[in-house]
């Protein structure tokens, strides 16, 4: 049996649909990610599954039951806001106790399952610090010890690393990702951050105005992506208008500004207009040549062991094309051409040309 089941949620504020007929199934001790742009929905979701807000439609299901009506107290969810919800005025034993004490739990009880929480996120020993004596990431901590704490079976996370510095949150995120296997419970992440919504999620849920556009593993999305605003959304890409001539050996024909290609790395895709979205390791720079689409390049940014070039084509499109450092410099005509390891980062989506 499924664990976690959003059935057509649905949630409208006046006329506008924050969440539309969103199905979704978690298994037992999954990390899903919900990732999209701002207004798709992820945190209206959120609250959803926690009881804080109500759907008009839907329902939400855990281990067969019905907890849709039940108050946020007895789903037995644990969550971390976006900003924590820490008391000041509390020490850090004290935060996790207030939210214990509400279900009833006291003394000896109490004492146990204040000290696990913290030693389950390494913070043992920490109960009588103030919060304002904390780290940031330490105050991250302190929100999902409180989360965890209650031993709850769901876990909620709602941008739980966005009022981090870069450096930490890379540190932050690997320790979440260590504990919350370690616990095994199910979780729900919400971010908008594609790196977090990849390294934490087991499985990754793509929405958009409230609707679910694909849901897959990281590589899924990435490799196979369902639609056009998946492809361009995920990952790094580009876009270009094609004309499909149809099959050639291996793959597909396309003409790209007058460029004939033969793409043997891509969907399977009907002969007429198409919209081209490409990976910048999918393309190759070259000097100019026949059967290349030639442009110029506008840009250089240094990524470590490669580079990532924009060209704009004469067609006017805008190209990034990954290559060595140093390849090509700013202000050079080159040619450009399918990487011969494409690796599946070249996606055709039909549609008439502008």
């Amino acid at each position: 049996m499924t664990f976690l089941r959003l059935e057509g949620l649905t949630k409208r504020f006046g006329e506008m649909a924050a969440v539309d007929g969103l199905s979704l199934t978690i298994e037992r001790g999954e990390m899903l990610s919900l990732l999209g742009p701002s207004g798709s929905g992820k945190t209206t979701t959120l609250r959803l599954l926690a009881g804080f807000e109500s759907p008009d439609q839907g329902r939400v299901m855990v281990e067969g039951d019905d907890v849709t009506r039940l108050e946020p107290v007895t789903r037995r969810f644990g969550m971390v806001f976006q900003h924590y919800a820490l008391f000041p005025h509390l020490d850090v034993a004290q935060n996790l106790a207030f939210g214990l004490e509400s279900l009833g739990v006291s003394g000896e009880e109490l004492e146990r399952r204040v000290a696990r929480a913290l030693a389950l996120v390494d913070l043992a020993g920490f109960e009588r610090r103030r919060i304002g004596q904390l780290s940031g990431g330490q105050q991250q901590r302190v929100a999902l010890a409180r989360a965890l704490a209650p031993e709850p079976r769901v876990l909620l996370l709602d941008e739980p690393l966005s009022n981090l510095d870069p450096s930490l949150r890379e540190r932050t995120r690997r320790e979440i990702r260590e504990l919350i296997r370690r616990v095994g419970i199910t979780t729900v992440l919400v971010t908008h951050e594609q790196d977090e919504a990849f390294d934490l999620g087991d499985r990754v849920a793509v929405l958009r105005r409230g609707r679910l556009e694909q849901v897959g593993t990281p590589e899924d999305l990435y490799a196979s992506p369902a639609n056009e605003f998946v492809a361009e959304f995920v990952g790094r890409s580009s876009s270009i208008g094609v004309m499909i001539l149809g099959p050639a050996d291996r793959g597909l024909r396309v003409i790209i500004e007058g460029a004939e290609w033969d793409l043997t790395d891509t969907n399977a895709a009907p002969a007429g207009p198409a919209l081209m979205v490409v990976r910048p390791e999918a393309l190759r720079l070259m000097s100019p040549a026949p059967r290349a689409l030639i442009g110029t390049v506008t840009e250089r940014r240094f990524t470590g062991a490669a580079s990532l070039f924009t060209i704009l084509t004469e067609g006017g499109a805008s190209l990034e094309v990954t290559g060595p450092p140093r390849s090509v410099r700013a202000g050079e005509r080159v040619g450009i051409m399918p990487s011969r390891r494409a690796g599946g980062g070249i996606h055709l989506f039909p549609r008439a040309l502008p």
